[in-house]
């Protein structure tokens, strides 16, 4: 008689699970690390050039928070419902189906959460250029123009790249790796931004500042016209054009604002999540908010206006610290950029693999990614996510002057934005709407925490976010365009995708074709 060995009894190995390891403090600082990375040190130029006056630029701020801090209370309810990993993946999934979920996946891959990674290295390595000048977007190889779009391989690139590479090994090491880098450099980072506020509100002062010399609530006062920041045309002029334009001037404080969802992504590998999730989401948001405002506050008693609109490279933030503390501001200013920059892409990297890691799951990404390697992390999702944020930091818009015949580059920190924002805040809006229609589809669900002075937070998002898309459409219908046109492509794909993974059915016997003669009985 034989006897089966271990080899033919043994159950397949399986993957380790994802591990319940972060607490609210891990919580709130993957908030406040992914929201606090470039923007609040870069994007104000861009904002002042398109609105031309204090007020509309703090009020540009200000709407971005109320979305976000709107938008973060209203979610909770999902996050603290469904703490899974995937987080927004799994709400629009429950909510509308797989369907959506899918094209919200699909869009985080290839637009979003990857885009997003690739801005903030481009980030980094802007202000790795003021301690290294070698490190440029003009220090590069002869372009490759393919159409309106160019491959062009700068320094700057170079340096982006080696920090999303980097990061994305650190985070296959482990979640409490990955923590701790987010933790150490969010309490960094929060801290370099506070000293700017400080700075810049107590030794920055100065009574030639714009909050002294501009008009707060005049651009034309100040010298401003539609063209200034926005070259398309269709605005008008007077107030109407600086309403049209106060939609495209959020674009930079709602990415920086951006990424407060990421956390839902970790639902798995959350402490109590149901009290977790709520708390940590309300008190990153606020925080950041707060300090965003305060940042802007500092910039205006700091800086003449026009000096925020050209600051060099955008880089308002060191223009700030220069002003206060004279040329070593600048180093120093630079310095605190970029421990936060990096630590936004650490949080980016770490929360987003965990979406595909969900979706593969469902069998709706490659079934790769829905493993997890000894250490309990979806290696394989981070690495795909890497390769893919990686060739973002590549491709640039190129446009010849019609005079001269002179060859540019797009800015290919502000194009990436252009890409993101649109679709993101889409998706955002039906993560909110997701809270209304489970409390109607499913009011059965337990629910730990409940949206605070429901249902006014969601429909003050919706209602901002509709307006804001469809003045994103008409003023960059190329860039925001080409953002939705990915998203829609992916409808073919689910397409393709559900009926690939369905099961085949089952073989069915044939039946004996009928015959009129008798039966054989011998």
């Amino acid at each position: 008689m034989t006897t089966q060995g271990p080899e033919s009894t043994s159950k397949p190995k399986r993957s380790p699970a994802l591990v319940r390891d972060l607490g609210v403090l891990d919580a709130t600082m993957l908030v406040m690390g992914a929201m606090i990375g470039s923007g609040i040190f870069i994007t104000s130029a861009e904002s002042a050039r398109l609105v031309g006056s204090p007020g509309w630029l703090l009020l540009a701020w200000a709407l971005a928070g109320l979305m976000t801090i709107t938008g973060a209370v209203s979610s909770a309810e999902l996050a603290a419902m469904m703490p899974r990993a995937g987080g927004q993946y799994v709400f629009l999934r429950t909510a509308y189906g797989p369907a959506i979920g899918f094209l919200f996946g699909w869009s985080l891959f290839l637009v979003v959460q990857t885009g997003t990674i690739a801005a903030v290295a481009v980030a980094f390595a802007k202000f790795l250029g003021v301690f290294i000048p070698a490190v440029s977007a003009e220090v590069a190889l002869p372009a490759v123009v393919i159409g309106r779009y160019a491959i062009r391989i700068s320094t700057q690139q170079v340096v982006a790249v080696a920090l999303i590479v980097a990061l994305t090994i650190t985070n296959t090491r482990g979640l409490k790796l990955g923590a701790l880098i987010q933790n150490t450099f969010t309490i960094a980072k929060t801290a370099a931004l506070l000293g700017l506020i400080v700075v810049g509100l107590w030794l920055g002062a100065n009574t030639k500042a714009a909050a002294w010399t501009s008009s707060w609530w005049n651009p034309v006062a100040n010298g401003w016209t539609p063209s200034l920041g926005y070259d398309g045309g269709g605005t008008g002029d007077g107030l109407g054009a600086v309403v049209i334009l106060l939609g495209l001037a959020m674009i930079g404080p709602l990415f920086s604002s951006t990424a407060w969802n990421n956390v839902t992504f970790t639902g798995g590998e959350t402490r109590d999540p149901g009290r977790t999730l709520p708390l940590a989401l309300f008190l990153g948001t606020t925080s950041v908010v707060v300090l965003y405002l305060l940042a802007n506050v500092a910039y205006l008693v700091t800086l003449p206006f026009d000096v925020i609109q050209n600051a060099p490279q955008d880089r308002v933030g060191t223009a700030a610290m220069e002003a206060a503390l004279g040329s070593s501001g600048r180093y120093v200013m630079a310095g605190a950029i970029l421990i936060s920059t990096f630590g936004c892409v650490n949080g980016l990297v770490l929360a987003g693999a965990r979406v595909f890691y969900a979706m593969a799951r469902d069998g709706l990404f490659f079934k790769a990614a829905s493993t997890t390697n000894r250490r309990s992390v979806p290696a394989v999702a981070l690495y795909a996510q890497g390769i893919w944020a990686s060739l973002l930091t590549l491709p640039s818009t190129v446009s010849t002057h019609r005079v001269t015949g002179a060859v540019t580059y797009g800015n290919l920190y502000n194009e990436l934005l252009e890409y993101i924002i649109p679709v993101d805040v889409v998706f955002y809006m039906f993560m909110v709407g997701a809270v209304i229609a489970m409390r109607k589809k499913a009011p059965f669900l337990n629910r730990p925490y409940k949206t605070i002075a429901y249902p006014a937070p969601p429909l003050i998002y919706i209602g901002l976010s509709s307006l804001l898309v469809l003045d994103f459409l008409y003023l960059k219908p190329w860039t925001s365009g080409i953002g939705f046109l990915i998203v829609l492509a992916g409808v073919p794909v689910y397409l393709l995708w559900d009926r690939a993974s369905a099961p085949a059915p089952k073989p069915r016997k044939p039946k004996p074709e009928p015959t009129s003669e008798p039966p054989d009985d011998r």
